[in-house]
């Protein structure tokens, strides 16, 4: 491929007409060239006319032409922002989305009703670790436990707690079972569980289907396969007064507020929609 460029203005012109052509997201070229220059947005916009080194022009068309053929921003450069901090990710964890910072806004909104200190909190699936981490950072007098059934989701996870300075107990886990077998009980439970219906899968970018973790992305024919599984397991796990968190599909928010309500059935049970006006988490507040 020709580098039809020289300065910076003209890289990001050519990016963008490039990956709208491929239908990708054409603020990938910015993403990318910010990262190789190590610019923030201002600087790169204020720097406009800037010639770029050859070799920075060659990786540049190179990494757009990965993006294009379906690999993710976020894996070609190795990292995503989340909650305004930079978390490791690859294609052993899920890359986080900014759905999920909703998720830890109204979380952290609703800890201040439970009473007393010292709260553990347990964040079941974790991946890349973003939504323990981030709860730890945010609220430091919490005790944050997180779980995942893989060991290479969870040398992420380590990576990231260790960067950011986040005492977060990492251990694998498939769902409770770990805590129902030793008793242990939280006060807060969050989890970003799977909750794509398989069928869905044809019609899903490559970008995702072929880079992300399916074991974090799929749960049977209808997408609800782990909120039954939750619904089983969670009354054995959680304290009362207690908090359950959990991010949904948009559309699920109704069937996983009734499996709530029904299984805590003296609990508050809400939906919280995202800044699209979907309905993205559901929490059950325990008296």
């Amino acid at each position: 491929m020709n580098k039809p460029f020289t300065k910076i203005y003209e890289a990001l012109k050519w990016a963008s007409s490039f990956l709208t052509a491929s239908g990708r997201d054409e603020n990938a070229g910015e993403i990318l060239l910010r990262h190789l220059l190590g610019m923030d947005r201002s600087k790169l916009f204020a720097n406009m006319q800037m010639t770029l080194p050859e070799s920075v022009s060659e990786l540049f068309v190179a990494q757009v032409g990965q993006h294009v053929s379906g690999v993710p921003v976020q894996h070609i450069i190795g990292s995503e922002e989340f909650y305004g901090r930079i978390f490791s990710v690859n294609r052993e964890v899920l890359i986080p989305r900014p759905e999920t910072e909703e998720l830890l806004y109204h979380t952290l909104n609703k800890i201040n009703k439970l009473p007393g200190g010292n709260l553990e909190l347990a964040d079941i699936g974790t991946g890349s670790g973003a939504i323990a981490i981030t709860m730890k950072l945010e609220r430091p007098d919490l005790s944050v436990t997180a779980t995942d059934i893989a060991e290479a989701s969870l040398e992420v996870a380590r990576i990231n707690a260790k960067a950011l300075g986040a005492d977060v107990h990492f251990m694998q886990a498939d769902l409770l079972q770990s805590f129902i077998a030793n008793g242990r009980q939280f006060d807060i439970i969050l989890s970003n569980p799977p909750y794509i219906p398989v069928s869905d899968m044809e019609t899903m970018s490559v970008v995702v289907t072929g880079h992300e973790p399916h074991r974090a992305l799929f749960a049977g024919s209808d997408g609800l396969d782990f909120y039954r599984r939750f619904m089983e397991e969670l009354p054995q796990v959680i304290k009362q007064p207690g908090l359950i968190g959990f991010e949904v599909g948009a559309g699920q928010g109704k069937t996983v507020s009734s499996m709530l309500q029904e299984t805590f059935p003296q609990g508050h049970v809400s939906i919280e929609f995202d800044i699209n006006g979907k309905d993205r988490m559901i929490f059950a507040e325990l008296p």
